[in-house]
């Protein structure tokens, strides 16, 4: 297989809608008219979660009826909160066809399908035309692609001059070998996690002037804390929403990655480029 078919293979579960479905019914909500909080521990599996996406989302300068590309889009929160809150109209696409599926049903169901869709796509050849975006985004996503100058070159493209592209990527700080594990890949061959010097430099060979960049690892790290406190004053299972989406080895995975960012190896870095 390619590394885009064993990213894609990676990510698929098989029957997660209806896992999804089963696990919002369980907790009450109705299923038929969702809203966007009730998905909050379903949707977003960026670290810092939906607390992460709202400050992403406040920096990038959102307004109604600006046109955005949410570049892995996932299982689509962010992309609903871009609509949502400013108003946007946002295209996502996805390697993972179950993705796209769950995100485009999701949707539906929380009445925004009038200004979220979602298609499968590869970010190395997006689907869509030269200058057509505002806005484009990139959640999470870099690890699983090795060829960044192909990606960034990509994002110019559908970007209208003086456009913004946010990413919210992890990214390596230090020397070290990543404990696999982790939540983008089983092993080393289909993670690319990369240094922000490597991202700076590849976003100006394609055309991009880097405006803000931020280590939100202090927000992560207390947001972890606070999770796993509450779960054990509760005595409950942490983070169901991640184990219905990764399996079984969840816990080691969100721990592997959870461990490095607090080790300094890693941390989830927010960069805001402006297409020149």
């Amino acid at each position: 297989m390619s590394t885009e078919e064993k990213v894609a293979s990676h990510y698929t579960h098989g029957s997660l809608e209806t896992a999804i479905l089963q696990t919002l019914a369980a907790d009450g909500k109705d299923i038929d008219n969702l809203r966007i909080r009730d998905l909050a521990d379903i949707d977003e599996f960026h670290l810092g979660r939906h607390a992460a996406t709202v400050d992403f989302a406040r920096d990038l300068d959102l307004s109604a009826g600006l046109r955005l590309a949410d570049i892995g889009s996932g299982l689509g929160g962010p992309a609903r909160h871009f609509a949502d809150s400013y108003g946007c109209i946002v295209s996502g696409v996805d390697l993972t066809e179950e993705f796209v599926q769950v995100a485009n049903s999701l949707t539906v169901r929380c009445g925004l399908a009038d200004q979220v869709a979602f298609r499968q796509g590869s970010a190395l050849a997006l689907p869509f035309e030269s200058g057509s975006f505002d806005r484009a985004t990139l959640i999470h996503v870099g690890m699983n692609i090795e060829d960044k100058a192909r990606l960034f070159s990509e994002v110019r493209r559908i970007l209208k001059p003086g456009g913004r592209f946010g990413l919210y990527e992890i990214m390596q700080m230090r020397d070290g070998t990543l404990p696999f594990p982790m939540p983008w890949a089983m092993e080393q061959e289909t993670s690319f996690v990369r240094s922000p010097d490597v991202y700076r430099h590849l976003l100006a060979e394609a055309g991009f002037t880097v405006e803000l960049e931020q280590d939100r690892s202090a927000l992560v790290i207390r947001l972890a804390h606070e999770a796993r406190a509450r779960a054990a004053a509760a005595g409950e299972v942490r983070d169901q929403g991640v184990r219905t989406l990764m399996g079984p080895r969840a816990g080691e995975r969100m721990s592997n990655v959870n461990v490095s960012v607090e080790g300094g190896l890693l941390a989830p870095i927010e960069m805001i480029a402006r297409a020149v």
